[in-house]
Formats: C-alpha cells, structure tokens, sequence
C-alpha cells in the first residue's frame, strides 16, 4: 500500500461525473447526463477535494485514462466454500438448475461444502476472490450468508462474513440472506418462524445490515417475502430480495409494497411490472452474468431503463450460477445483452449500487467530500463493455491511497508512490 499523500490523478483524456454532485442515485432515462470530460482529481486524506490541476500534489499521470468511481458490487454470495463446475458441465449437457438443485445440488451443494471446511479456508478463499475483484476495480463489495441452512451455520456464516470485511481492503456490507433454500425438516413456512426467532441474534451479534430472500418455486413464495419484509421494517433494516429469476412469480409488486429497497435478477420479470418498478425508490439489480451463465431469459434491462428504474449492475459471484467477480466483464455481458450506453453502465457500477448499500452519501460518485475510491482505466470509457474479457484498471485509489497498479501501467505512477509489495494488492484495510 502506497504513503498517504495528496494524489493529483492528471491530464485525464475522461473524468465521470454527476449533473449534480449532491444526487444519491440517478435514474437510468437520465444516465446521458453524465459528463465524460477530460481533467483532473485530486485527493487529500481520504477524500476528494478538487478537480483542478495543481503541480503540488503527486502527480498521477493519466494521459489517455479515464478516471471513475471505484466500482460497488452489491450483490455476492461471498463467503463460500469451494466450487461447483461439475454442476456446470450438467448444465451444459442440458440439465435444468432446478433438477440440479432437486438432486441435492445447488444451494444445498454449497451449504455442504460450507460446514465441512474450515473457518480459515472459508477466509483463505474468500480472501483471494476479494483481492481480485479488487483488481477488477471493485472498491466496496456485499457479502451474504444463505449457504448455512440451519440457525447456527446462518450465525457462523455472518460471522465470517464481519471477519472477512476486516481482512480485505474494499468497504464491506453485510446481508443476511436468511432465506435462500428450505432446510430438510423444515416447511418454507416453519424455517420462516426459525428466521424471526434467530433475527435478534442476528441483529445483535453481527454486522448484518439487510434481510434478503430468494423468491422461487424451490424455495419461498411470496407470502415469505412480505414476511420479510415485515421483518425487515421490525429491525429497521433493508429487504433485499431475489426474485422472478428462474420462472415468473409476480413477485415485483409484491416486494415493493413490502418496502424492498432492491428487486434481484429479474430475468422473468413480466413487461407489465415495469412501470411500477420504475417509478418505485426500488432498485433493479440486473445480474447477467447469472443470465449467461446459467442459460436463463435475458432481465428487461433496456425497458427498465428507459423507463426510468433505478438500474444497478452486480456480479451474483456465487460458485454455481455465476463464478464471475469482474464488474467490467458484467458490464461487457450487460451492454450486450440489455443495450446499455457507456454511461449507463458506469452509472450502474457506481452510484446507484452504492445507493442499494446505503452508501452513495460517501461513494459512488466523483464528487468534492466524498471518500477518494477511484478507479484510473487504462483507456477511454468507450472500451469497458468494447474489449470484453480485458481488465482495463490501470491503478486502485482507496480511501485516498494508492493500493493496486497493474504492471504495465506503473509508468503512470511515481516509484515512491507505488505499494510496497510490488504490484500486488496488499491485505490490511487503507487507514
């Protein structure tokens, strides 16, 4: 990790910013009021405090870059254990995710694998996906349970959750996603009552920040969701939820009037939900790499934002349904898929799932105050979703110090400035 010193991030050919740096999300109709112009940022302490050049700083040389918002990534499944690629090649001999899952695969696999490794290895893991996603430019990252199906595995997952968020450099938040499969010996409906009995524990003894629930023939209906929904209000908490992935449920009304402050994936999503979703302080979090990697019908992403959604962009990195942690890769996948501009990407990497986390007061954006999480691309913006599968992060800025520069880059920066480990991402948090 780099010496704190005021940084002055220079002669950018692209800087993103907002039409008003006071905004907390932006709806999608009104991404192309971005500004994409060339400039500069500086950065003292942890924050951003000018946009202006100043040969005083440390000069961070951002010839032909272009300069953002550290990425968010506001939906994963981290912390898990191992992988599941045999599950893949099922897949890609034509077995469906929901006879996987019938056979004892999916959630269930994971869950396994889950309470047979160590606390240590579940982190050791977790550590190194973090530290690539850092690389990736992810800069603030969620993490969920749901892989413990039983009280006490949900409370151990959470916990490892808190540990890890000490142990890696990105901001971290926490949801609980208390209910993601029905455990054996449990009814959606009893495992519902072992929810709220367990949610005090919850609340108390970790970090958890949200309530989540997976909407789905195979897991909760919607009866569940509103009950988290209550729950949620109860504990004064967000209701996440992941809803009409795998078949349509009519979950979308449903969990807006249940107050969910984000609806997941959407893939089924009927056209006629998107008005009121629209027009909802509800995000849609669009996960197409879950659509591409599990074979499933492409989320109304082009008609959700053109009318007007709060759209958000996340990884779902999970070790079945979509093993993908590089947001520039999601924003290739999505641009293609959904039609989504330059700026309505970057707008749905940034702000707005900031926003989600409730955290777009402080990041998200490029913006005089806010915390110094900035991202410098090795080119203009034009080429995140154009040269799909290439990381175009040049260098990582966090809270104000420079904690990652890819090799062939590290002519943008100054030796001195350069972390001490070479060009690889250090693991103690920025101070």
């Amino acid at each position: 990790m780099s010496p704190n010193v005021p940084l002055a991030l220079a002669g950018a050919a692209e800087v993103l910013r907002l039409p008003d740096d006071a905004l907390l999300y932006l709806r999608q109709d009104r991404a192309a009021e971005l500004s994409l112009e060339p400039g500069s940022v500086l950065v003292a302490g942890q924050e951003i405090v000018g946009f202006e050049h100043d040969t005083s700083y440390a000069q961070i040389d951002c010839r032909g870059a272009a300069v953002v918002p550290g990425f968010v990534d506001c939906h994963t499944h981290l912390p898990f254990a191992g992988w599941r690629a045999n599950e893949y090649a099922q897949k890609l001999a034509g077995v469906s995710y929901a006879e996987i899952a019938r056979n004892g695969g999916g959630i269930r696999s994971s869950s396994a694998a889950f309470a047979a490794a160590s606390d240590e290895d579940v982190l050791a893991q977790a550590r190194v996906s973090a530290a690539e996603m850092l690389r990736h430019g992810t800069t603030k990252v969620e993490f969920k349970s749901g892989y413990g199906l039983s009280v006490e595995a949900e409370l151990r997952a959470l916990a490892l959750a808190d540990t890890l968020g000490e142990r890696v450099i990105q901001d971290t938040a926490v949801t609980a996603l208390l209910a993601h499969a029905v455990p054996d010996g449990y009814s959606a409906d009893s495992w519902m009552d072992q929810v709220e009995t367990m949610l005090p524990s919850v609340m108390n003894e970790t970090d958890a920040g949200g309530l989540d629930i997976f909407v789905e023939s195979l897991a909760f209906d919607n009866d569940h969701l509103t009950r988290m929904g209550a729950l949620a209000a109860k504990y004064k908490v967000p209701l996440r939820a992941h809803v009409e992935q795998l078949a349509t449920h009519g979950s979308v009304p449903v969990g807006i009037s249940a107050g969910a402050r984000s609806l997941d994936h959407l893939s089924c999503m009927p056209l006629s939900d998107i008005p009121a979703l629209a027009a909802a302080e509800c995000a849609a979090v669009l996960l197409p790499g879950a659509e591409f990697m599990n074979a499933e019908q492409t989320a109304p992403g082009r008609a959700l934002a053109d009318a007007g959604a709060i759209c958000v962009l996340a990884t779902d990195f999970n070790p079945g349904t979509s093993p993908i942690l590089s947001l520039p890769l999601i924003a290739g996948l999505a641009a293609r898929l959904y039609g989504f501009s330059v700026k309505e990407l970057l707008l749905a990497l940034t702000l707005n799932p900031a926003w989600v986390l409730q955290s777009s007061d402080h990041l998200g954006a490029l913006a005089l105050g806010r915390q110094a999480d900035v991202l410098v691309l090795d080119g203009p913006t034009a080429q995140l979703p154009y040269r799909l599968g290439h990381n175009p992060v040049a260098l990582v800025v966090k809270a104000g110090r420079i904690v990652w520069v890819r090799e062939d880059q590290a002519w943008r920066v100054p030796k001195y400035l350069q972390p001490l480990d070479g060009h690889e991402v250090t693991t103690e948090k920025a101070r």
